[in-house]
């Protein structure tokens, strides 16, 4: 009699035989590269609320504390590789079982896998953009000046956080010096989508460009509480289209769901690519 792990990881891969589904990405699809969630067992959110877009627009304080602890969590998330559940998804989209990838994450695992056909719904953290004129600069570049300007700052964090976070001591806060854009003087922000602020509209109608290409939805590795991911759940729901979920935990997906595998996500993917080459 087969175990339910493997009952559910059959139940996945039956599903990939007959559909091509648009999948879906969050932070548990990272989790397994050492980057810390939000929303899981260990999350973030169950000690901290996040920085909000209004809060970092408008308090130079705000803008010190984040940087003040980016700088110390850029290092790791920057060396982060990609695990079992990013190279499988990169085989499947190169063995055409997929339509696409949208991810919610910001840590570029997927590309650094293989996967060509990503959109990335909460930008990337890798880049750095004025919020003046506009222009970028990469997060390495970024980091280069601000060890330069607060060369005591990096030190050992308290503890690592979500997204490049980390929590550091206070005192290391007040004073710290926060680059401006070297072309208006602008604010520099993360190139992601913040709390409080809205997915660009262009990248919101590439991603159902990517829906409609699909027959299907696979999610992987998000709870599905924050709307910008959930809304290709919803709509499937609505159009009758067929939605698997895979996740360590409950999902706001799960009654949409046609089939849901609760299991880590790196070893169900690799079991079920691996069957499927």
């Amino acid at each position: 009699m087969a175990s339910p792990t493997a009952a559910a990881h059959l139940d996945l891969l039956r599903f990939l035989e007959r559909r091509r589904p648009v999948v879906v990405t969050g932070a548990g699809c990272s989790t397994e590269s050492g980057i810390p969630d939000y929303r899981g067992p260990n999350g973030t959110l169950r000690t901290r609320q996040p920085m909000r877009f209004q809060e970092f627009m408008s308090s130079a304080a705000a803008r010190r504390r984040y940087w003040s602890r980016s700088v110390v969590g850029w290092p790791r998330f920057n060396r982060a590789g990609p695990n079992a559940a990013h190279h499988a998804l990169a085989a499947l989209e190169q063995g055409g079982r997929i339509a696409g990838l949208i991810t919610q994450n910001v840590d570029g695992l997927h590309q650094a896998a293989g996967s060509d056909n990503v959109i990335e719904l909460h930008g990337s953290l890798g880049q750095v953009r004025c919020m003046g004129c506009g222009g970028t600069r990469t997060r390495a570049d970024m980091q280069d000046a601000l060890e330069s300007l607060n060369p005591e700052a990096v030190t050992r964090p308290n503890r690592y956080i979500a997204d490049g976070d980390a929590e550091v001591d206070p005192s290391h806060q007040a004073d710290f010096a926060v680059p401006a854009c070297e072309k208006c003087g602008g604010i520099l922000k993360p190139d992601v989508v913040y709390f409080g602020e809205s997915v660009p509209r262009g990248r919101v109608d590439a991603c159902w460009e990517m829906y409609e290409a699909a027959d299907s939805v696979l999610v992987v590795g998000s709870s599905l509480t924050v709307f910008s991911g959930r809304r290709f759940v919803l709509r499937a729901e609505k159009e009758g289209v067929p939605v698997a979920i895979l996740n360590l935990g409950a999902t706001r997906g799960d009654a949409a769901a046609a089939l849901k595998v609760d299991a880590p996500v790196g070893p169900a993917l690799s079991e079920v690519a691996k069957r499927l080459a």
